[in-house]
């Protein structure tokens, strides 16, 4: 039987390392094997292969119709991203069987990814997933299945005048006690940029007024919120990603933040181009009051894949579409070169002569264009040679001027 000749079959990815999925970016080829051991001869059918890429999401809700009624309301949705068939061995034309001796076979294949494609993702209620499987069909058997996943990372670069601007915000809250104002809050806060890379460092800018009569406590977090649709309605499940925490604030008393680091941990890329699943993310700032609730300032994040130009400024976004052209540095010579001699660049008496403007006709059609400039290149004669002798001595006879006449 086929079942006790059948050693292995799995399918093994280029790039892939022992425990992890390999990962690839859209547009890029993904190439692998299928790989079929046989401990003695046996009689195969086909072997198709078939890539699959799609972000699907659910979840259900109960609502409660009078008192002792309740039903559940499901909620799903998918999208397909990728869907490629291949068939790797085909059966004869005669309709039989394929006789394959023991030993292992390898079936090569390569698929081309789409230019646009979704982040891989898992969530509470929904995911992104890419996979590859192949199908043995055998006769008189059922057929084997081997399935490989596969990651996806869709590059967002921060480089761009977008994610390089500047977010900054405030806000102010009145604090309320048994109908008894206490005073008002207010925060505003700075960061550079909109996007960042998982490792960076945020620092946070902020100036927070407590006006009140009583101590307050400032915070900083990233929130990564994950919004999932699926027949017009949203799930969203919100979660902090990291945080910080300030010193006290005493009444009447001012706190100033000058750039508060805030480090990014190893978290996923934003996903914003997904009809049915988004991640986004958020620095807010907020004030916990005793008494009343917090004040909170929400600042929009990008957490991209692409890092900050080297050059780290605004306008890298810009450079980096322009490639800089340093190979003329190649063409300068290791060792400068002797100047020349000094009789070599003064003039004989003769070149003198041809100090004036050509004339026209040895131009030719050069003067025919918009623009002509004529610059004449002026050339010295040498100095007169040293000499001990003065050549304009003073005369004795010339009376010295006084200098108070």
């Amino acid at each position: 039987m086929i079942f006790d000749r059948l050693k292995r079959f799995s399918i093994v990815l280029e790039g892939a390392e022992r425990d992890a999925p390999a990962a690839f970016s859209p547009g890029q080829a993904v190439s692998g094997r299928v790989v079929l051991e046989l401990a003695a001869a046996a009689r195969l059918g086909a072997l198709r292969l078939r890539a699959m890429g799609a972000a699907r999401v659910h979840w259900t809700e109960s609502r409660s119709a009078g008192s002792s009624t309740a039903y559940t309301q499901s909620y799903s949705d998918q999208v397909e991203f990728l869907n490629h068939r291949d068939t790797l061995l085909a059966p004869p034309d005669n309709g039989e069987a394929t006789v394959l001796q023991a030993g292992r076979h390898e079936f090569p294949f390569t698929f081309q990814l789409p230019e646009t494609l979704v982040t891989s993702f898992e969530g509470k209620h929904g995911s992104v997933r890419y996979w590859v499987k192949a199908k043995l069909h055998r006769p008189w058997a059922t057929v084997k299945k081997a399935k490989k996943e596969f990651t996806v990372i869709e590059p967002i670069d921060i480089n761009t005048p977008t994610l390089l601007a500047p977010q900054a915000g405030a806000k102010e809250k009145l604090a309320r006690a048994w109908y008894c104002n206490r005073g008002q809050v207010s925060v505003t806060a700075k960061i550079d940029r909109k996007g960042y890379t998982p490792g960076e460092v945020i620092p946070i800018f902020a100036e927070i007024d407590n006006c009140t009569s009583r101590a307050v406590v400032p915070k900083a977090a990233i929130i990564q919120t994950q919004t999932f649709i699926a027949r017009g309605t949203k799930k969203q499940k919100k979660s902090v990603v990291t945080s910080i925490t300030g010193d006290s604030i005493p009444a009447g008393k001012r706190e100033v933040w000058h750039g508060r680091a805030l480090k990014i941990p190893p978290v996923g890329p934003s996903i914003l181009q997904c009809r049915i699943i988004q991640v986004e993310y958020s620095l807010k700032v907020c004030v916990d009051i005793p008494g009343t609730s917090k004040l909170l300032l929400e600042l929009p994040l990008v957490i991209g894949t692409i890092p900050l130009h080297p050059f780290g400024s605004r306008t890298s976004s810009v450079s980096s579409q322009y490639s800089v052209n340093l190979d003329w540095l190649s063409t300068i010579p290791e060792q400068l070169e002797a100047p020349p001699e000094y009789s070599a660049v003064v003039s004989s008496p003769e070149a003198e002569q041809s100090l004036a403007p050509p004339c026209r006709s040895e131009l030719g059609d050069i003067l025919e264009g918009p623009f002509f400039a004529y610059i004449q290149e002026f050339r010295f004669r040498p100095p007169p040679l040293y000499s001990e002798v003065d050549p304009n001595p003073s005369s004795d006879n010339i009376r010295p001027r006084c200098m108070t006449c």
